[in-house]
């Protein structure tokens, strides 16, 4: 499920964190008088009425003093590529200062919608500008409005669709799921249970099995609409699905979920264009244990030196972590970022377009390696 990321930012005292407790009816953020209490950013995903499924973003104070100071109100910032929806929380005794202004134009160089907020109605407030709401965070008047003019911000939001769009109601639709040492123990990865739940929306019949038994399968379920496989398994998956029948990967169908498939695509060319002694930047969204057969640093750089008979560099970052000069790599291929807002992602993929350096994802790198790129990517392009 994708969440929506909403970020409350604001000067030190300005009534963030209560007014993000207020909105989330928790304690998520600690609260006190003594100025610059929240040091690092805060998050919190949680399912949020009526909002549906979020995550709640409470940001150090973007007037910080001092080194350490800074460094605060550089992670604040950072949080920018990842919002997408913005609350600018203004101490409404004092009304806007040159930070918040500077916030507000950094919201529309990134197109970045965001709310207004002027807390402490209950003091006496200065001049409040016409696109502003008023709130009280201490006594909690204001919050149901701006929940609703948050929902009101997320309906307007445009979703492409998943792979819903591909299929019609009644289709079947194959998924291959390898279990290996690399497979979570009990549970589907989250782009697997996304595209079951799209599925199921639509109406379709996704039938789920290992790549073991997929040959198997495909003889008893009679006539199959796609089949969507794990990019690891995309050489052993293309040699038994029938060329008549579409292909492709829960990876790639993240990427034009993403909105970041052309350029993907684009990326990928770089392979062949690879000298030896190259940098290849290798990042992940999400954080996991790394087992003995992981993608990212094991399976990866492997079949790269394989497909191109040429030794190369390699540097990984997962999670948050993201580099903000890209300026030493030679390509970067990224995970499907299923962990990743959508905002984050086409940060990610705007930085390296800005830089000039070539990105590509997991699915597609590999689709590219096993010959088959044009096969498994032809029909998910709009």
């Amino acid at each position: 499920m994708e969440r929506t990321h909403i970020a409350f930012f604001g000067r030190r005292n300005a009534g963030k964190s209560s007014l993000v407790n207020r909105f989330t009816s928790q304690e998520l953020s600690i609260v006190s008088d003594v100025a610059g209490t929240t040091t690092d950013p805060v998050r919190k995903t949680m399912e949020l009425l009526p909002l549906g499924p979020v995550v709640i973003i409470d940001t150090p104070g973007i007037d910080d003093e001092g080194a350490l100071g800074n460094l605060r109100i550089e992670r604040s910032i950072r949080v920018l590529d990842e919002t997408d929806i913005a609350i600018l929380v203004v101490d409404g005794s004092i009304g806007m200062q040159d930070e918040e202004n500077a916030l507000v134009d950094a919201f529309a160089k990134r197109k970045i919608p965001y709310l207004l907020v002027f807390n402490k109605s209950d003091l006496d407030l200065v001049r409040v500008p016409e696109n502003a709401m008023v709130v009280s965070a201490l006594k909690g008047e204001g919050i149901e409005e701006l929940k609703e003019r948050v929902a009101v911000i997320i309906k307007q939001r445009k979703t492409r669709p998943l792979v819903s769009d591909l299929v019609e109601e009644g289709d079947l639709v194959v998924l291959v799921v390898p279990i290996d040492k690399s497979a979570p123990k009990d549970r589907l990865i989250l782009p697997q249970q996304m595209v079951i739940r799209d599925l199921l929306g639509k109406g379709a019949i996704p039938v789920v099995v290992k790549d073991t038994e997929l040959a198997i399968a495909l003889e008893k379920v009679g006539k199959v609409r796609m089949v969507i496989t794990d990019s690891q398994a995309f050489g052993k998956v293309s040699k038994i699905v029938p060329p008549e029948i579409p292909l492709t990967s829960f990876s790639i169908l993240m990427a034009r979920f993403k909105g970041i498939l052309d350029q993907s695509l684009e990326g990928a060319g770089m392979l062949d264009k690879l000298n030896d002694g190259a940098k290849i930047l290798i990042s992940e969204g999400c954080t996991h244990h790394r087992q003995c057969e992981d993608i990212g640093t094991v399976k990866l750089p492997g079949w790269i030196r394989e497909y191109t008979g040429r030794d190369f560099e390699f540097a990984f970052t997962s999670g948050l972590e993201f580099p903000v000069d890209l300026s030493g790599y030679d390509l970067i291929i990224h995970c499907g970022a299923c962990m990743l807002g959508e905002t984050e992602v086409a940060s990610r993929y705007r930085k390296a377009k800005e830089q000039g350096i070539p990105m590509t994802n997991y699915g597609i790198a590999i689709g590219k390696m096993k010959g088959i790129l044009g096969r498994v990517t032809s029909f998910t392009i709009e």
